[in-house]
């Protein structure tokens, strides 16, 4: 972003601002080779504003392996990064270099992640920006890595608060999934709902740096104003005679600012799971109208790949859904591969953007929990979602051999979408 620089009202008052640049049976019917053509949603044309859906708003089939953010709440709340209290007396006026404390760190973060990689968390934060009307930032970022020097010139003597400050942008944020939902005619339809992955939000603007005395007149709720209130004008420090430069915070200029964020809570370690309920159905999990499908791998190092079905397949091709529940219409299982015997799961090292899927010794674990979302009743495509990082699975590309990844908003190309089919 291009740095550009404002001024307003009169160098002299102190007061210029400078910009600084988501147990039941499973409700799918299994579609075997002389099965009834499936049933599929209506096609529905593409509503104005499509690429920022609605909870409600009409999906088609390609939409079940995407998800999208939306906002629900946000609040903007002025916020100084970098104060110092500084005296100027008559003969100390002009230009001078200060140098501030950190007052407040602001780290940009989506959910629990302060590491904006993943293209949920960059829509996330684009959609707070066209909410709160604010340029605000969508990438990894936080205020301790700004400088704390501050250079202005002081044309008048008084008591003046050196600041670095911005606007911090908060709030929460909500997944929306494609999903089958029942009308009230008894039909179903695709419709955009709220699925798992909810969470808080936190951003901020372009940073402010400035100087206020405590007997300017400055806007209410603004930066400004905020870091007036931190000289604590009231109290002696205020009104006495000092040295030209530094003048140490009070006690209580030290509690009016923000105390720091505490760090996450760590995740707790997986337990081992005695024993899988699985369901008796096996199903393959295939790229529609194509005949590759999930795969599960041999080896442990190796992930899930689109494989050709065959009497060489080993069962390698084949899965059943463990643990089975069901909320709100989306089914969360465990994925059971006959081949290997092990769960699919998200290796947590490697829980980022584009991730593999591999499987491992099943555990009790949210990385081994998928959402299954499914279209209409006599359709058997679904989209799937990893419970813990809650992105979405599909494929770069229709090739052998190609890894199933996970992916943040899923693959809007439709190539999210697979068939979940009875074997």
């Amino acid at each position: 972003m291009r740095a550009i620089r404002l001024r307003s009202g009169s160098r002299a008052a102190g007061v210029l601002v400078a910009v600084t640049a988501t147990a039941t049976t499973l409700a799918l019917t299994a579609i075997g080779p002389a099965a009834a053509a499936p049933v599929t949603a209506p096609a529905v044309a593409a509503p104005a504003g499509a690429s920022s859906p609605q909870p409600g708003d009409a999906c088609t089939t390609a939409d079940l392996g995407t998800r999208h953010p939306y906002i629900k709440s946000t609040e903007v709340s002025p916020t100084i990064t970098h104060f110092k209290g500084w005296y100027v007396t008559e003969g100390t006026t002009g230009e001078q270099a200060v140098t501030t404390t950190t007052a407040t760190t602001i780290t940009v973060s989506v959910g629990l992640d302060d590491k904006i990689e993943a293209s949920f968390a960059a829509d996330a934060l684009s959609k707070v920006g066209v909410t709160v009307d604010l340029t605000v930032k969508m990438e990894s970022a936080t205020t301790s890595t700004e400088s704390n020097a501050v250079t202005w010139s002081f044309n008048q003597p008084g008591y003046y608060g050196v600041y670095k400050g911005t606007k911090k942008v908060t709030g929460t944020y909500g997944s929306l999934n494609c999903n089958r939902a029942q009308q009230s005619d008894g039909s179903w339809a695709l419709r955009w709902a709220e699925g798992p992955g909810s969470g808080a939000f936190t951003t901020y603007t372009t940073l402010e740096e400035g100087a206020v005395r405590c007997q300017d007149q400055v806007p209410a709720g603004s930066i400004m104003a905020k870091a007036q209130s931190l000289l604590d004008c009231g109290s002696p420090t205020a009104k006495a005679a000092h040295p030209a430069g530094a003048v140490a915070p009070t006690a209580e200029q030290h509690q009016k600012r923000a105390a720091q964020p505490a760090a996450p809570a760590e995740r707790p370690v997986a337990a081992a799971q005695a024993a899988l309920d699985c369901q008796s159905p096996v199903y393959k999990i295939e790229v529609p109208g194509k005949p590759l499908s999930w795969g599960a791998p041999l080896l442990a190092d190796d992930g899930v790949r689109l494989r050709p079905s065959s009497i060489f397949s080993a069962h390698l091709d084949n899965w059943r859904l463990c643990n089975v529940t069901e909320t709100g219409g989306v089914l969360e299982a465990t994925l059971w591969n006959w081949g290997n015997g092990g769960c699919a799961t998200i290796a947590e090292p490697e829980a980022s953007e584009r991730a593999i899927l591999t499987t491992a010794s099943c555990t009790e674990d949210d990385l081994q929990r998928f959402y299954i979302y499914r279209d209409v009743p006599g359709s058997s495509a679904i989209g799937v979602q990893n419970k813990y990082t809650g992105s979405m699975m599909g494929h770069d590309r229709y090739a052998d051999g190609e890894f199933i990844r996970q992916y943040s908003s899923g693959r809007q190309d439709g190539t999210s979408t697979y068939n979940l089919t009875g074997v």
